[in-house]
């Protein structure tokens, strides 16, 4: 005897994450780009208080030199263009932050028409990209021995087929085409 089948029953269908083809993601060289130019903006602004800190910190000896918030502290002590140049960089976190809550993107991403977006292709949250992209990275990296380690290899899995790097595993995203 054959059972009639089940009206009430749900739909039987074959549900899989949406995973954009390779073709609309982001280069590896647009990517490593952007990361070259987003770290420029911050950097380069800042290069006056480094070049006047660097003497103070030579003088002060090894204990100075061997603790980075000791160091932090002696950048601070060169005056006014470390604060002027801070407050630059606080301008730029700013911006960036504005750009990724719209878009998905830092300065550099919009320049080269990269963003972030989930793995199911939907808009990323800020929560996202600041929490899971950028705070664990900063909280991973700032750990004695582990953080270098964890560094290179966060950058060397953009070399495997899926062009994701750790902190893409971790906030579930990829970077593509914009």
């Amino acid at each position: 005897m054959v059972t009639p089948a089940n009206k009430y029953a749900p739909p039987k269908s074959e549900v899989a994450d949406v995973v954009p083809d390779d073709d609309i993601k982001a280069s590896r060289g647009s990517r490593l780009g952007a990361s070259i130019i987003d770290g420029l903006i911050i950097s380069i602004p800042m290069s006056p208080a480094y070049f006047h800190a660097i003497p103070l910190i030579v003088r002060a000896g090894p204990a100075v030199q061997r603790n980075a918030f000791a160091a932090w502290g002696v950048i601070a002590s060169t005056g006014g263009w470390f604060y002027l140049e801070l407050l630059w960089a606080v301008c730029i976190l700013i911006i960036n932050g504005i750009l990724a809550y719209r878009n998905g993107q830092s300065i550099a991403k919009k320049w080269l028409g990269i963003k972030d977006v989930r793995t199911d292709g939907s808009r990323v949250s800020f929560a996202r990209i600041f929490w899971l992209r950028n705070a664990i990275n900063v909280c991973i990296s700032l750990i004695p021995l582990v953080g270098g380690l964890y560094g290179l290899i966060d950058v060397l899995f953009i070399f495997g087929s899926a062009k994701r790097c750790v902190h893409d595993y971790i906030a579930d995203t990829i970077v593509v085409r914009a």
